[in-house]
């Protein structure tokens, strides 16, 4: 009769382990009650001792796995504190190149975007221009990355010593042991933005009489700044949350590597940044989508979900130029389906995502890098094209029409490479 509340306390105690640490008091305190309970007989006292060796087991272990499961936390959020967003990969890859970054987490601020361009327009017609990304790359170090305690302030300090002639950013960064990895990621997701571009005459106002802006009128002008758009058309509405990450299932369960712009049927997509069509037409997850690859290759936008029957441009095919600003599909809620030009998404919406490329063995399988792109579409919300339609075609072309350097020169090299290939 002993043997058997004995088993029951011993299970109980079993169960009730904790994952952390129990205060030792809790287990004496047990002990002690069940001392009171079997301390009557010789055998008893037996069961009263293999449970006492027992428990104390327990406590040691118990305090063992706590102890060495703090310290193991803490080394590693020591170690991530020093750690870089980037890192290498030190093996070759498949095309043979070696040391190129295989992993980054892209956590800026729209705030800190804004104001590292902002310092760029402000310098760049002086005598000490200042590369945005490259401010943005020492708040990373700063930061480790992490811009959630971003400060106004801490950017002004560093920018003020170059624009005051104080200090260069190479001084600056001569001691910064990972501001190479930084930059060069920073430079990955941001380097087609900001740049020279040259403004059109409005040849859409002549058929628009509700555009009668000035700069509808006169002869082609030379501007610097922000070249790169938000992907939704400018007039058009639209809400959106930071869903990177999330869950998703059909198929297979796995993580929202993008971010959902919820809108109407039909709202013209925009071109973010000047590439070509890389791919175009159906996958049962994004259902009808388009990928542009930027001409640095570094960058692959993917616009997805877009809408049934009229999902493109029509101009477009793989192999298309498109230039940043340009229409190039049209919102929906295609997807989910093995079966072609199917609406089983509940929400419309724009799916758009970026994935870096720092070698072309990234581009498909388990190395693939896609980034948040929530405080990215909050930046480009400042630069929004605006679109006009043609009731003949149904079609939407943007208004104002701009030269991109980019795409002028991508189209010499490929102009060229077809000569030589031709001889």
């Amino acid at each position: 009769m002993d043997f058997i509340p004995f088993l029951f306390r011993l299970m109980y105690f079993i169960q009730a382990i904790p994952h952390n640490l129990i205060p030792v008091n809790i287990y004496f305190t047990n002990i002690l009650l069940i001392l009171v309970l079997y301390m009557k007989s010789t055998f008893s006292k037996l069961i009263v001792s293999i449970e006492l060796i027992t428990l104390m087991g327990l406590a040691a272990l118990t305090w063992y796995q706590s102890h060495n499961s703090s310290s193991l936390l803490s080394l590693l959020d020591h170690s991530a504190a020093r750690q870089p967003a980037a890192s290498r990969n030190t093996e070759s890859s498949d095309s043979g190149r070696a040391d190129f970054i295989k992993w980054v987490d892209f956590n800026v601020t729209s705030e800190a975007m804004n104001d590292a361009y902002q310092y760029d327009l402000k310098s760049h017609d002086t005598d000490t221009p200042i590369d945005w990304v490259s401010l943005l790359a020492v708040m990373g170090v700063k930061y480790g990355g992490d811009f959630k305690n971003y400060k106004s302030s801490d950017m002004s300090e560093v920018a003020d010593k170059i624009l005051n002639k104080e200090s260069t950013l190479e001084e600056i960064t001569k001691d910064m042991k990972y501001f190479d990895y930084y930059n060069e990621a920073y430079q990955a997701v941001l380097g087609g933005f900001v740049g020279e571009y040259t403004i059109l005459p409005n040849s859409s106002a002549q058929t628009n009489p509700d555009i009668t802006t000035k700069e509808n009128e006169g002869a082609a002008k030379t501007a610097y700044g922000l070249k790169a758009f938000s992907p939704i058309a400018k007039g058009f509405p639209y809400t959106d949350y930071d869903d990177f990450g999330t869950s998703r299932s059909f198929g297979f369960r796995r993580q929202h590597l993008g971010h959902d712009m919820m809108g109407q049927i039909g709202t013209p997509i925009i071109a973010v940044e000047s590439g070509y069509v890389e791919c175009l037409g159906w996958n049962r997850y994004g259902g009808w989508r388009i990928g542009i690859r930027s001409f640095d290759q570094k960058r692959y936008y993917y616009y997805a979900h877009l809408r049934q029957n009229f999902p493109y441009n029509k101009s477009l095919k793989e192999g298309s130029v498109v230039t940043a600003g340009d229409v190039i599909g049209y919102m929906g809620h295609t997807g989910y389906s093995d079966k072609e030009n199917v609406n089983n998404i509940d929400i419309i919406h724009l799916h758009f995502g970026m994935q870096l490329i720092f070698d072309e063995s990234q581009k498909d399988g388990n190395g693939e890098i896609w980034i948040s792109c929530y405080e990215l579409t909050r930046f480009l919300s400042q630069n929004r094209c605006e679109a006009v339609k043609d009731e003949a075609t149904k079609e939407w072309h943007r208004i104002q029409d701009l030269i991109d350097p980019a795409v002028e020169n991508y189209k010499k090299i490929s102009n060229k490479n077809k000569i030589t290939k031709q001889e």
